[in-house]
């Protein structure tokens, strides 16, 4: 059987103690708690500051949890619960559109799929959990870069490839396009990612009005849009009387 690591084993147990104890404690405490030399002690703290799941209090020198860790605990309850509540009002918007449903969150500098409706026919489908899809490209992706900061510094960030003659990979352009999906409350992909599929999708938000996921309607163009260019308005309707549901089943009341 493999040995387990040490020096995560220890970084796990120090975790738990500022989770556990005090709000803050110094480093001599964690030491002493842990049995651990401060030299030691002190470089694992270190290690997880610069995670950013430490953090110290420049006037008493004391730790306590970081952010970000806060911010996975979040996200992986956030991730659930959005399924939960998600499954059977994607159920009905993939019955009373026809069409694909997607949930998805933002992961690792793409969209996540955390939920997949079939189209409601019998034509052979792959599922779709667990695939990632860009975030510059695609209804998901720019939903999430529109409303949430995280997603919106971190697509500035990644290589915008152009997948298709219609993918926007121009900064100004990009934003223009991120403002325009703030304003009308939803986002497009016609043919930006794959040619001849279309989707439309809608930010959803959790009790503290932060955005969470999206949703989003995907099909053939000549189904999804009218004239192969503009979504269909009963679609976009539907995507986002969806999310507006999920996100008052998730807290955020009426808006």
């Amino acid at each position: 059987m493999a040995k387990n690591i040490q020096s995560l084993e220890r970084a796990a147990a120090m975790l738990r103690l500022l989770a556990g104890g005090e709000r803050r404690l110094g480093l001599s405490d964690i030491a002493s708690s842990l049995e651990l030399a401060k030299g030691t002690a002190h470089g694992i703290l270190r290690t997880l500051q610069a995670e950013g799941f430490v953090e110290q209090d420049p006037a008493s020198g004391r730790y306590q949890l970081g952010a970000e860790l806060l911010r996975l605990g979040n996200s992986y309850l956030d991730v659930h619960e959005l399924r939960a509540r998600a499954l059977v009002w994607t159920d009905d918007l993939a019955r009373s559109s026809g069409e694909s449903v997607h949930l998805g969150v933002l992961h690792q500098q793409g969209v996540l799929i955390v939920h997949h409706v079939f189209r409601p026919d019998d034509s052979r489908q792959v599922l779709e959990v667990g695939a990632m899809q860009p975030l510059h490209s695609t209804a998901l992706g720019k939903v999430l870069s529109a409303y949430d900061p995280v997603a919106h510094s971190e697509v500035l960030e990644i290589d915008r490839e152009a997948f298709t003659p219609r993918t926007v990979t121009a900064l100004r352009a990009f934003e223009g396009e991120l403002d325009l999906t703030r304003a009308r409350g939803w986002a497009c992909d016609v043919e930006e990612t794959w040619e001849g599929v279309a989707a439309v999708a809608a930010p959803i938000h959790d009790r503290r009005r932060m955005p969470v996921g999206a949703i989003a309607i995907t099909g053939a163009v000549e189904r999804v849009c009218d004239n192969g260019k503009e979504l269909r308005a009963e679609l976009v309707a539907a995507v986002r009387d969806c999310a507006r549901a999920v996100s008052r089943d998730l807290g955020a009341g009426r808006f």
